[in-house]
């Protein structure tokens, strides 16, 4: 099946991404015959190990009284000495009217600057519990071929954010954090307790049978927050290796933001010669699902002001 990117406008190529994104039932079977199948999951491996490791850093109070990390997602305090902050939850807190203590804000202040230099939602893809929910729903729609359901604007996210802030400021608390799946999962996990599954559960269906990468592509307002952090992010995806592209389409299956990808696709011999390979968007979420799944080996990991295109 030959799916070519079209020569199109943003809007166009983000059409494209998502009509074709779930025609491909099992992506990176030709990379795994490529390369192995090691290294055509390098990236999923490792961005699970990254996110055990986390949980497991939390786990590590509750079921074994070594108390590294206390809290959760949204605030936590380090060997009771670094108190790090979720900037969404002290905007929420601003919003409020409430003033945060000192730490709150150095500790927010740290986890914008790295994410600012990685890639904001980063955080979604290699921290966030949700985004193995989100995943698990993913593949099991490729593997159903299910076809059925459409995600709602991306703007949707950023509505929501400004909602939440608006929320808080007329109600005097925080109000996302009420029914964050991020903490609620973590808790679910950690904890148990039939709301906070409950949630986790939501969304695992929202993705699975209503909006395809509907939850944290076009839904969640953290990752909205995050995508404003990272808009000028070193830390970037390019499709160096464009003139390698066979056009299986397996990197729109598996990207959980497809439209990011066809600008970067288009080189000289896609009628583009001024186009970036550089995939620059806030939305991309620098996982290396289509790094892995690429059996020619189109894309790579480099900084955004590296443009070359070979």
């Amino acid at each position: 099946m030959k799916l070519t990117p079209p020569i199109a406008t943003p809007a166009e190529s983000r059409t494209f991404g998502l009509k074709h994104a779930g025609q491909v039932q099992r992506p990176g079977r030709e990379a795994v015959r490529m390369k192995g199948w090691l290294a055509a999951h390098r990236f999923w491996l490792l961005r699970r190990l990254v996110q055990c490791a986390i949980f497991g850093l939390f786990l590590l109070g509750p079921l074994a009284g070594v108390w590294i990390v206390k809290g959760n997602l949204s605030s936590s305090l380090t060997l009771g000495v670094l108190l790090l902050t979720d900037p969404f939850v002290l905007a929420q807190t601003l919003a409020a009217r409430h003033v945060p203590e000192l730490s709150a804000l150095i500790g927010a202040g740290i986890v914008v600057a790295f994410y600012a230099l990685v890639g904001g939602r980063v955080f979604c893809a290699w921290v966030c519990p949700v985004n193995v929910v989100t995943d698990a729903a993913a593949w099991l729609r490729r593997r159903l071929g299910i076809h059925t359901g459409r995600a709602p604007r991306g703007s949707l996210r950023y509505w929501l954010l400004g909602a939440v802030l608006l929320a808080s400021a007329v109600s005097g608390f925080a109000a996302w954090e009420t029914v964050n799946p991020v903490s609620l999962t973590q808790r679910a996990l950690i904890f148990g307790g039939g709301v906070a599954w409950g949630v986790t559960a939501a969304v695992f269906v929202f993705d699975l049978l209503v909006a395809p990468r509907g939850w944290c592509g076009h839904v969640c307002p953290v990752g909205a927050m995050y995508a404003l952090i990272g808009r000028v992010a070193l830390l970037r995806v390019s499709a160096r290796h464009s003139s390698r592209c066979n056009d299986c389409a397996d990197c729109y299956a598996v990207c959980p933001e497809p439209q990011v990808i066809p600008i970067a696709l288009k080189g000289k011999d896609r009628g583009k010669g001024g186009a970036s390979p550089v995939i620059t968007d806030s939305a991309c979420t620098n996982c290396g699902r289509c790094i892995d799944v690429c059996g020619p080996d189109v894309f790579t990991y480099t900084h955004r002001f590296d443009t070359r295109r070979v």
